[in-house]
């Protein structure tokens, strides 16, 4: 009996390769046509880009204004002529009792407040209709969000429901689609690493089609942002880690990209020295306050600078696999990131070379390919260090057709990346996230039938883009 099961293993594997094979033949007969359609297609990415890095010196950019301490919350809404505000916040902030010390500070200064703590780990559309519907009967004309960057992006998506009542969160996916300004908004991480607080974006995971989109535009910049380091002092090794890591990636995304500025290049130079210098010291004795207080600067300045210039593939594919799997934020990036940096290749060499002199891995004389080189084996080794893994579990060769779909979807043509992928290379990065991807043997299920696919190289790989 056990010979029969071993082959007819044996029989389905080879009919799966087969399958693959001939897919992979019919894929090559179709090369030239595939490639002609990918010229023009990355012409006409480099084109879109290239018209909104020329228009940057028009655009509204702005950065919050800074508050140095939760203290002077309660004075600012009072300045802003504000009665009664809504909390956005999540469980967590009600364990640790920030919640309760922000709203008696609002209370005492004679302000009405009402609290929504539901915001998921990825919002969810759900979360945003009943916050809306706390702010509506409270007759709300402010909003503070107090949490991470979820909480933040649920506040914004909050200020998008208020100022349009009527219509579907899901209308304004993409770019520059809210054109009304929005009720005072607040942003107070708790978290070091988002940037939320100094970004035109929120984004929100649909749960039914399970995945997630951004919004983005300019009224969504928060008013204020309140950077107080004492608040990030009880976050957990984990998230210390995860979030300084997602800081990291904001600020070497915006720096090897195409739609850099000066001002940009410096906040995301300092990001990443700040982030070098500081993560591991705040991860290891979280009430390191100085440590604490840099790394919410380096989340601020990482912010701002992929604000004005943009992220790339890795945030598209970390976006799709939270909207599929609910993965954490931070820990997608910190696990893509090395790996999309190594695809690059020589087409982000040098800037990744300037990179590991701004971090301390490389001098200005190190030969620009070792200290690339060298500046991706140090985030490898960071990831080591916090526990940070180089595969997700989760992750599942049948599903991986549809992340590559929406992460292509999110970043072409408007991140203005190193180099400009078709769905069938993102597919392949897809390939190296999957468990013991070098030499793996998955077996999915699709419509009820079993499917096992067998690849142990790069080429075999190519035959399922």
């Amino acid at each position: 009996m056990a010979n029969i099961d071993k082959q007819r293993d044996k029989i389905a594997t080879k009919t799966s390769i087969n399958a693959a094979k001939t897919q992979g033949d019919y894929l090559m007969k179709n090369e030239r046509i595939a490639s002609s359609h990918n010229i023009f297609k990355k012409a006409w990415c480099r084109v879109f880009q290239k018209a909104f890095k020329l228009a940057i010196p028009l655009m509204p950019y702005r950065k919050p204004c800074v508050i140095g301490s939760i203290e002077s919350v309660p004075e600012t809404l009072k300045n802003e002529e504000c009665r009664s505000v809504v909390i956005v916040t999540d469980k967590s902030m009600l364990l640790l009792g920030f919640m309760d010390r922000l709203r008696n500070l609002l209370e005492k200064a004679g302000l009405k407040v009402c609290v929504f703590y539901g915001t998921d780990a990825n919002p969810t559309v759900q979360n945003i209709k009943t916050a809306y519907r706390i702010y509506k009967w409270n007759y709300c004309d402010s909003i503070v969000a107090l949490g991470g960057g979820s909480v933040m992006d649920c506040a914004k998506a909050l200020g998008i429901c208020a100022v349009y009542p009527n219509r579907k969160i899901s209308s304004f996916r993409g770019i520059l689609k809210v054109h009304r300004k929005l009720p005072p908004l607040i942003a107070i991480p708790t978290t070091a690493g988002t940037g939320s607080e100094t970004t035109l974006a929120a984004v929100i995971r649909d749960e039914k089609k399970k995945e997630k989109y951004a919004i983005s535009s300019f009224p969504l910049i928060p008013k204020y942002a309140v950077l107080d380091p004492s608040l990030t002092m009880t976050l957990p090794p984990s998230v210390t880690a995860a979030t300084g890591m997602d800081a990291l990636t904001h600020a070497v995304e915006a720096y090897i990209g195409g739609s850099t500025t000066k001002e940009t290049r410096c906040h995301a130079l300092n990001a990443v020295k700040l982030v070098f210098d500081n993560l591991e010291k705040a991860w290891a004795d979280g009430k390191n306050l100085l440590a604490r207080r840099n790394m919410l600067q380096a989340a601020f300045e990482a912010g701002y600078a992929f604000t004005v210039s943009y992220v790339g593939y890795v945030h598209a594919m970390a976006h799709a696999l939270g909207g599929m799997y609910n993965i954490a934020h931070g820990v997608a990036n910190a696990a893509i990131l090395p790996v999309v940096l190594k695809a690059y290749g020589k087409s982000a060499e040098a800037k990744l070379a300037e990179l590991a002199v701004a971090a301390g891995v490389a001098t200005e004389e190190t030969p620009v390919s070792e200290a690339a080189a060298a500046f991706i084996a140090a985030i490898e080794a960071k990831n080591r260090t916090f526990g940070i893994k180089s595969e997700f579990q989760e992750l599942r060769l049948i599903d991986i057709p549809q992340l590559s779909k929406m992460a292509e979807k999110e970043a072409n043509p408007l991140y203005p990346v190193p180099v400009i992928w078709s769905r069938r290379s993102i597919t392949k990065l897809f390939m190296r996230l999957l468990p013991e991807a070098s030499a793996m043997t998955a077996t999915t299920e699709e419509n009820g039938n079993s499917l096992t696919v067998e690849c142990a190289t790069e080429k075999e790989e190519s035959l399922i883009a």
